[in-house]
């Protein structure tokens, strides 16, 4: 038996949740990662899993040994990194998940040009306004904003997410300018259905979307005032086509994250994506608000 690959096989088993998931992220087949745990088992004379048909759980014997055999992998891949780094080219596929908006707006131009930088790496880019699960999904790395995160993942902070309240000059020339947050009930307010409603409360709703692209096509088409990011609207204040009001409004704060299963087992496409993510968008100010 190879010990290494079964260890990896437990440790993975235990990240995934089920066999299926880890046979999938290890590339093997369900009976394959059976026999190596079995192995594992065997070789340390200890059940380290407790298997029924709709979950699996550590047993106090697998509680204890998880630790030693992360070490162990972390130790092994010290070594291969040591030994090969000279030489590693990246590659493979990842799988990535952000929002529409921010995919459009930022994400995709980021990650066409690490693929630039990295040719032998494929992406595909999944897109969803709701919170995805990477490992029902087999997704490898999602951009979130939010300032909510499950402590299961891990996460590693891109950016700050601000917001401004806007409207398009045609419907300010129509409507009047609001100077103050009171002034909302004069106005049609847009809202995000998940986000930006709340903070726009003093406002009666006129048209609400869950899709922050749909709500900002709707404030250029001069259908009201609504809350945006500027990650998606700074060109358009630049340019003149949106108007920030309201500009001394409290507004939430939003972190940008890298949300990932595990910091183990990475591939070096995936570490350098997320480090090429963090260089691209961090500092005191991110770049679409400089």
């Amino acid at each position: 038996m190879d010990r290494l690959t079964a260890t990896r096989v437990f440790v993975t088993v235990v990240e995934q949740g089920s066999l299926t998931r880890a046979a999938d992220a290890l590339d093997m087949s369900t009976a394959m990662v059976s026999r190596y745990l079995a192995a594992l088992e065997s070789w340390l004379n200890a059940r380290l899993l407790h298997r029924t048909t709709r979950r699996i759980s550590l047993t106090d014997a697998g509680e204890s040994a998880l630790a030693s055999c992360r070490q162990l992998l972390e130790a092994a891949e010290d070594v291969q990194g040591v030994a090969g780094a000279a030489g590693r080219e990246p590659k493979g596929r990842l799988r990535v998940a952000a929002s529409p908006s921010f995919a459009q707006a930022q994400l995709s131009a980021a990650l066409v040009e690490f693929q630039q930088q990295h040719p032998q790496v494929g992406i595909s880019l999944m897109i969803a306004e709701r919170a995805v699960d990477l490992a029902a999904e087999r997704i490898d790395l999602a951009v979130r904003i939010t300032n909510t995160l499950e402590p299961t993942l891990i996460s590693r902070r891109l950016a700050s997410c601000r917001s401004v309240v806007c409207a398009a000059p045609a419907y300010l020339k129509a409507h009047g300018t609001p100077r103050r947050a009171i002034d909302l009930h004069k106005h049609r307010c847009l809202g995000h259905a998940e986000v930006s409603a709340a903070q726009l409360r003093a406002g009666a709703e006129e048209f609400s979307s869950n899709d922050t692209g749909v709500l900002h096509s709707a404030v250029l088409a001069g259908a009201g005032i609504a809350i945006l990011p500027t990650y998606l609207v700074g060109p358009d204040l630049r340019s003149g086509r949106l108007k920030q009001v309201l500009p001394g409004m409290d507004l939430d704060l939003m972190g940008v994250h890298a949300i990932y299963l595990s910091r183990q087992h990475q591939p070096l496409a995936l570490r350098l994506l997320i480090d090429s993510l963090a260089q691209r968008f961090g500092g005191r100010v991110a770049p679409w608000d400089r």
